[in-house]
């Protein structure tokens, strides 16, 4: 798509939409733009569908989701520009603005949340994951040692983003609780402090006006620096209301960090841990009771959860539950999915003899393999649903197998074929590697199979 051809698009969703003045925020994933808006009654579905080059609307988890298509990194940056809002506006919502989805629903709140804080640091940690992949096949193979040089600078590219992600999500939550996000990095800085996190690790530990500090560790964590920053936006308001302005600059970010800090690792950080924990068992829970009926439900509805546009939602608890227990069961059996959607469209493809057809077919095919399945989903399954059926029993019948042999996935990694590193165990290739792998090939060849068998019978080839 040309850039006139971009900038039109998105002049015309974003009047769509309400305008400059009813948008808060635009962000995109790999197909979407994400707008967070202060009325979502204002934009009309039948509207925002008719503008040439809009795939669909989704109203889901306090964002309006306007589908585009793999172009949409382009249009974001039209949509920003007349939507008046900066480069950085991914995470930036004003203090005005922020009264206002204050009055959304507590569900929508909380997702705005999440987003806001999580979604700007997905493509690095997901460039981590697979680099971290790499890395395990090149020491597999033997190319590498875990202690030469290019291993140690090439693992810390991969590993930084998750052990210091208490500062980096302070830096974004900051933003999104209308706080110094400087302050918040630096209490997110605070819970992964080496100093500090070898005292409290050292025998008998530390104390803080003889209070014990809790062992607990902080690195790879997630929820107490969200919590943490909350707190510390509540600090710095009520200390802006008590103090004179001529010292502000200095003694608010004081009195914050003088309370937020201890009172993380007094109070915060050790709840949080435990509603983590907690989350992980739950989550993980589900395939203790059975691994073979949790790999079928997820492998054959987790698509339908992405149709909904709700997956993002998700994403704090997969996340946690990897960073917690060191692998996750379900992150594992989620990857079927998209080689599920991967072989409808392959079987839709070589199922029709209409160039046009064949052509979307294949294309989604490929955008599928390298881990995007919205075109697959609106250009292929939702339009004929029983191929969608198709993509949930070849997914259904994978995820069960892979959930009965006990597939983990290791690190965060991409789709399709570029989930395949993150299936590696640290400790060497096993059955989470290799059964990922069949399981991938029988998810595809069930779903393409049955696609062109369904295709055949809708007496749609021409």
């Amino acid at each position: 798509m040309a850039k006139q051809d971009c900038g039109q698009l998105a002049k015309e969703v974003v009047d769509a939409v309400g305008g400059k003045e009813n948008i808060i925020s635009v962000t995109n994933c790999m197909t979407r733009l994400r707008f967070v808006l202060k009325d979502d009654s204002i934009p009309n579905k039948e509207q925002v569908c008719s503008v040439k080059g809009v795939k669909g609307v989704m109203n889901q988890g306090g964002q309006y989701q306007v589908i585009i298509g793999t172009q949409v990194s382009e249009v974001v940056k039209f949509a920003r520009k007349e939507a008046g809002i900066s480069e950085d506006g991914k995470t930036e919502v004003n203090k005005e603005d922020y009264k206002v989805v204050k009055k959304d629903s507590l569900w929508n709140r909380f997702f705005k949340v999440i987003s806001g804080c999580i979604m700007p640091m997905i493509g690095p940690m997901i460039a981590g994951g697979i680099l971290k992949g790499i890395l395990v096949i090149l020491t597999t193979a033997g190319v590498l040692e875990n202690t030469d040089g290019t291993y140690l600078i090439l693992y810390a590219a991969s590993d930084a983003l998750l052990y210091f992600m208490p500062i980096i999500v302070g830096f974004t939550c900051g933003k999104v609780f209308d706080c110094n996000p400087y302050t918040t990095a630096a209490i997110g800085a605070a819970f992964v402090y080496p100093n500090l996190v070898s005292a409290i690790a050292a025998e008998g530990g530390i104390t803080f006006l003889n209070i014990p500090i809790s062992t607990t560790t902080y690195a790879n964590t997630l929820f107490p620096i969200i919590l943490a920053a909350f707190v510390a936006s509540k600090v710095e308001k009520l200390a802006k209301k008590v103090l004179p302005q001529i010292i502000q600059l200095m003694m608010v970010p004081t009195v914050v960090l003088a309370i937020v800090v201890p009172l993380s690792y007094l109070v915060i950080g050790p709840v949080m841990q435990y509603v983590s924990n907690g989350l992980s068992t739950i989550v993980c829970g589900i395939f203790a009771f059975s691994p073979i009926i949790g790999g079928l439900l997820f492998g054959a509805f987790w698509q339908v959860v992405v149709l909904l546009g709700l997956h993002a939602a998700f994403i704090p608890v997969l996340m946690n539950n990897l960073f917690s227990q060191g692998s996750d069961p379900i992150n594992a059996v989620l990857g079927l999915t998209v080689w599920a959607l991967a072989g409808v469209t392959f079987g839709y493809a070589i199922r029709n003899k209409d160039p046009e057809k064949r052509s979307a077919g294949f294309g989604s095919m490929a955008s599928a393999l390298c881990g995007v399945t919205e075109p697959a989903i609106y250009s292929v399954a939702v339009p004929n649903m029983k191929l969608f059926a198709c993509a949930w029993v070849g997914g259904g019948i994978s995820g069960a197998i892979l959930g009965g042999l006990g597939g983990k996935m290791y690190t965060m990694g991409g789709d399709g074929l570029f989930r395949i590193p993150a299936m590696i165990n640290p400790a060497g290739l096993d059955v989470s590697f290799y059964g990922f792998i069949g399981c991938a090939v029988l998810a595809f060849a069930v779903s393409a199979v049955l696609a062109f068998i369904v295709e055949g019978k809708s007496g749609k080839v021409k």
